[in-house]
């Protein structure tokens, strides 16, 4: 793939878009003056060097990537809803790097760096947070474990370390450190550079920035087959129309195997939902992200005081996106165990997104047995948190057509060959 206009610097604005700042909102305070489209809306043409399926970060992140690291900027973003309907817009917006293997912790730290950075270099706040992370541990083999992963993350210098009781107290005073429970909490693993983001934030800014690229974001735009002739990628088709490429990359959740199936790649995917559940606001009093694996919840508090709570995926495959009372009532009590305190607090609303898994709860990155079709699928729970460096690293493989070191292990091929990647000791409830 070769760049069709030039390299482009990340923090350079093309085509006139204003950058954001203090000044500028003064400006338009005094002046009454419009502020324009943060992306705008472009006919679609006939052809493109990139067509990407997915408008949520996954999607976004590689088609800002493929113009500002490499000068692709002849890329369509195709969103069948609008941008970030999906799981961007639906999950619990938790980012961490503290997971099991060593290749999913230099992946997950790498994607943690480009977060801490991202809201100067896409000019808009993305409101990360970085107020901390605890692994709950209540028994002896969920503490070896916890021991386990701080070894693992030390070892690729990300920070975590197991502490007891008394310091979790000290941390979340609100939580139950008491001998007498019936899940005690034995320590925990504690990684401070986890947080919470504003998820909607990181689409609207990756969204911004493609745009300012050159790259054309089509909403309501739903792919209804890809064409593929001699083994390889030769258009995608569409409800307004066929485009040809030479490059399809699958970023999707929920319908990645749909999407895949239709260029004729079969994955090991599973689609199951995930619920949620926020609460009314209230004061802020939670300062880090509190999970359990053993009670299969996790919560955390907004920055407008709202508590969000969610558990594991649901334990059927479906493309059901309602939420459940069963849901509610069993978060709800596994809360309370963690934190009585809580019990007057009223639910304001719940949802559910879907999840993709794989057989080892790590995703399928790179490209396939068909020439030009490419996957970043296969998130499961854990997809927002790589959003940033699965782009850069999906870019880099468009690029260069071949997978770079970082995406090497996440390869469709592996099932094949016996090259399992086990995340799930780290991804079961890690949010």
């Amino acid at each position: 793939m070769h760049p069709t206009n030039g390299r482009v610097n990340g923090h350079h604005r093309r085509n006139g878009t204003p950058r954001y700042s203090a000044w500028s909102l003064v400006q338009h305070g005094l002046t009454g003056a419009e502020w324009s489209r943060a992306w705008r809306v472009h006919p679609m043409r006939n052809s493109y060097d990139v067509v990407i399926v997915g408008g949520g970060v996954h999607g976004l992140a590689t088609a800002y990537y493929l113009a500002t690291n490499h000068g692709i900027r002849n890329v369509a973003v195709l969103e069948k809803s609008y941008i970030g309907g999906g799981g961007s817009g639906r999950n619990t917006a938790i980012l961490r790097s503290n997971y099991l293997t060593p290749e999913g912790v230099r992946f997950y730290d790498r994607s943690v760096k480009l977060y801490e950075r991202l809201a100067a270099e896409l000019n808009f706040n993305v409101m990360f947070s970085q107020r901390g992370h605890l692994t709950l541990a209540h028994n002896d083999s969920s503490l070896r474990t916890m021991h386990w992963r701080a070894e693992v993350n030390k070892l690729q210098n990300v920070e975590s370390e197991v502490i007891g009781p008394d310091t979790i107290k000290e941390l979340v005073p609100y939580l139950d450190t008491s001998t007498t429970t019936r899940y005690p909490i034995l320590g925990a693993l504690y990684h401070p550079p986890g947080g919470i983001i504003r998820h909607d934030a990181v689409v609207w800014g990756y969204a911004r920035a493609a745009d300012a690229n050159g790259v054309h974001i089509h909403q309501r735009t739903e792919v209804t087959g890809i064409d593929v002739a001699g083994g390889r990628v030769t258009g995608v088709q569409t409800d307004r129309g066929r485009i040809a490429t030479p490059v399809v990359v699958n970023c999707t959740a929920g319908w990645a195997t749909l999407i895949s199936d239709m260029a004729g790649v079969r994955m090991p995917v599973q689609t199951f939902p995930l619920q949620a559940a926020v609460t009314e606001p209230v004061k802020p009093f939670l300062d880090t992200v509190v999970v359990s694996g053993t009670l299969h919840v996790y919560v955390s508090q907004t920055d407008r005081g709202e508590l969000v709570f969610g558990a594991s995926v649901d334990p059927f495959a479906s493309y059901s996106m309602r939420g459940s009372l069963e849901f509610t009532e069993g978060v709800a009590g596994h809360v309370l165990e963690l934190m009585p305190a809580l019990s007057k607090m009223r639910l304001l609303r719940q949802w559910a997104g879907l999840c993709d898994m794989t057989p080892d709860y790590s995703p399928i990155m790179g490209p396939t047995e068909v020439e030009g079709f490419y996957v970043d699928v296969g998130w499961g729970t854990y997809g927002f948190k790589a959003g940033p460096v699965s782009g850069e690293a999906m870019a880099d493989c468009i690029a260069a057509q071949r997978p770079p070191e970082i995406i090497s292990a996440f390869g469709l091929d592996r099932f094949r060959q016996g090259r399992l990647v086990g995340e799930k000791g780290a991804a079961a409830v890690g949010h």
